[in-house]
């Protein structure tokens, strides 16, 4: 068969079948970020069917997805805006980094792989997923929640913190020297700085320029500006989803409520395909000889996730039911885990599997926790409401806060539904799938 026409039959396989799933998923009200990855894992190597021809398609069609997901996402926002949100969630950025990253470090050492495998392990422990929190948070309609602001808040300062962390991983794993990983670190340093300062002080120009009556015009200005920006950072050693983000809160008026249109069915599209690649690459029989390890760490990392969005919404003044949220949306890894791996396994050969297998767990559980989080903490906070009326002795868990604060909604709110959004967000009626947020 011309490889050509096998091209097209796998493509069209792959797009029929992500549809199928979006649609089963939606019928029984789950998110489709695991059926994709199971997708994956079935037409990946060492699955039932692999797929050959459209392999190279589909692994440029996934980094568009992420460029798409972070370039919408930094649509709903501004750049003062953004600079607010990072003033403000500092502290729990450094909590995060302490809490999370400290499981890898330990998992490493206690196995014996050495000091920079340890800094490694500890980066796919620590990094949360952009791309899936996203897809997530369109997928539950949270978009406009009060809680949400403070999510994104500790996903920028993490993919900033890429632009530090990259580079000083890639210096440790050639055994660089201090002059050569401090000249790394200062190019990304530097490449950082200037994305962020056109942002902040040209935002409104870059605008003017981009802006156009012509949907297709504008299409194209948009897409080309954001993939440009996203290869020129990953090439500085900067995070491709880091460039796609400025460039999306660089964006604000008519400009951005007509890209968000425009763009939405792509993202949506590749954002798919994204998940069904991650799959792909993903061989099921390298999974059980890892699986322990892997369950173990993702049981203690997903608990310390959800301990620093709850820390995190508890500074910003969010009630108790959008904390557990916030904790409970933070938990999947993706993306950074599986770069950084990548670039670990020249050293320690054995961080591959085992990231790979964590990830695939936290890819999967990351939506149960967004979805269950807080309705499992309110339910257990009723148990002891009524175990204490009752005189019976509560259950030996203990949640952060006052109980009554998870029972009872604050006066004139709705415990479950979004309530006015902080500065920072969107409106409560905006998600990812609705027009974008005109500034």
């Amino acid at each position: 068969m011309h490889d050509t026409t096998a091209l097209l039959i796998e493509l069209g396989a792959i797009i029929l079948a992500l549809g199928i799933l979006g649609r089963l998923a939606g019928r029984i009200g789950f998110s489709a970020i695991p059926l994709y990855l199971l997708a994956g894992l079935a037409f990946g190597h060492g699955g039932v069917l692999p797929l050959n021809a459209s392999e190279e398609f589909v692994a440029t069609g996934a980094e568009i997805g992420v460029i798409l997901l972070l370039l919408l996402l930094g649509l709903e926002y501004s750049a003062s805006e953004l600079v607010t949100n990072l003033k403000t969630q500092y502290p729990s950025g450094l909590v995060d980094l302490v809490l999370n990253g400290l499981p890898g470090a330990v998992a490493a050492l206690l196995m014996g792989w050495g000091p920079v495998a340890a800094v490694a392990l500890a980066g796919v422990t620590w990094i949360s997923s952009s791309g899936v929190i996203a897809k997530v948070l369109g997928d539950l309609g949270r978009l406009g929640n009060r809680e949400t602001p403070v999510i994104l808040g500790v996903l920028v300062i993490e993919d900033l913190a890429m632009a530090l962390y990259l580079p000083l991983l890639t210096a440790l794993l050639a055994g660089l020297s201090l002059a050569g990983g401090s000249l790394t670190l200062l190019i990304s340093l530097g490449t950082v700085g200037a994305v962020l300062y056109l942002a902040l002080r040209h935002g409104r120009l870059i605008s003017r320029a981009v802006s156009s009556d012509n949907p297709e015009m504008l299409l194209l200005v948009v897409l080309g500006l954001t993939v440009l920006v996203a290869g020129v950072a990953q090439e500085l050693q900067v995070s491709a989803a880091v460039g796609a983000f400025l460039v999306g809160i660089a964006l604000s008026g008519e400009v951005a409520e007509g890209a968000h249109n425009l763009l939405a069915p792509l993202r949506d599209l590749f954002a798919a395909v994204f998940f069904v690649f991650f799959g792909l690459n993903t061989d099921p029989s390298a999974i059980p000889p890892v699986i322990v390890p892997a369950l173990i760490l993702a049981v203690v990392t997903a608990l310390t996730k959800i301990a620093t969005g709850w820390y995190a919404a508890r500074r910003a003044g969010i009630r108790s039911a959008g904390r557990w949220r916030a904790g409970g949306t933070l938990v999947a890894r993706g993306e950074f885990s599986i770069v950084i791996a990548g670039l670990a396994v020249g050293v320690e050969s054995r961080i591959g599997p085992i990231a790979t297998a964590y990830v695939l767990i936290m890819v999967i559980l990351g939506p149960l926790t967004a979805r269950w989080t807080e309705p499992v903490a309110r339910n257990l906070a009723a148990r002891r409401a009524r175990a204490a009326a009752t005189g019976i002795p509560a259950p030996a868990t203990e949640l952060p806060g006052p109980a009554e604060r998870l029972a009872e909604p604050a006066e004139g709110t709705q415990p479950d539904a979004p309530t006015e959004a902080q500065p920072g967000g969107p409106s409560d009626a905006q998600s990812l799938d609705s027009p974008g947020n005109p500034r």
